[in-house]
């Protein structure tokens, strides 16, 4: 994966930041009712769920460079090569209104959510920073279309550091919308809503995919 996809996967975090306010929104307000130290809570809940994207994109990267060691290792890296970048063309798309069919790609992940769920409740209400952090850890596991499209693009990094690198730059992306959807008025994200930005996001995006795609092309000629 080359240093474009680090940029892409930060775009995606950014500009899907509807999404991941939907997906994490109650958790987030939640943690603005009575809170003496609402930064701290912010950043500590958030702190831990971007840790828990490090750690899938480090287990997505250490299993993609597992693959490789395989017999017939070049068509294992072409698949995982075109895997990825239908995933930035999926992801462009979705960015430009174009398909919401990201949504399928959540119920993989249902079993393993069914398990850490539970967890949670004994975080919540998260009154301290020793409680949201440990929250956002769980809830970095909730099932979301767009970690997963991120995830796939973690499985071609290479390695497990490079893996970590890549989920770790998607979960900077999502960070702006989630602190000011918690903490102050949403003008960042009013900003990401306008569908010029969206359009052009969009576009980058998917020409990061169309550009890998093109270049596997090339390669198997």
């Amino acid at each position: 994966m080359p240093d474009s996809g680090y940029f892409a996967l930060f775009l995606v975090g950014l500009l899907g930041g509807t999404h991941c306010v939907g997906m994490c929104g109650g958790i987030v307000g939640a943690l603005s009712m009575g809170a003496s130290a609402r930064w701290s809570m912010h950043l500590a809940y958030n702190a831990g769920r971007i840790l828990s994207y490090g750690t899938a994109g480090a287990i997505a990267g250490a299993l993609g460079a597992a693959s490789l060691g395989l017999e017939g290792q070049i068509p294992v890296r072409l698949l995982l090569y075109l895997l990825a970048n239908l995933m930035l063309v999926a992801l462009g798309l979705y960015l430009l209104g174009v398909t919401r069919t990201l949504a399928f790609t959540e119920r993989f992940g249902q079993h393993l959510w069914q398990r850490i769920q539970p967890l949670t409740r004994r975080f919540i209400p998260a009154r301290r920073v020793a409680q949201a952090f440990p929250l956002g850890v769980l809830w970095g596991w909730l099932p979301c279309g767009l970690v997963y499209s991120a995830l796939a693009s973690a499985l071609t990094a290479g390695s497990a550091a490079q893996g970590a690198g890549l989920m770790l730059a998607f979960g900077l992306g999502t960070l702006p919308n989630l602190l000011l959807a918690g903490i102050v008025l949403a003008r960042l994200n009013e900003f990401v809503r306008r569908p010029a930005v969206r359009y052009l996001s969009g576009l980058l995006v998917l020409g990061f995919g169309l550009y890998g795609l093109f270049g596997l092309m090339r390669l198997l000629h």
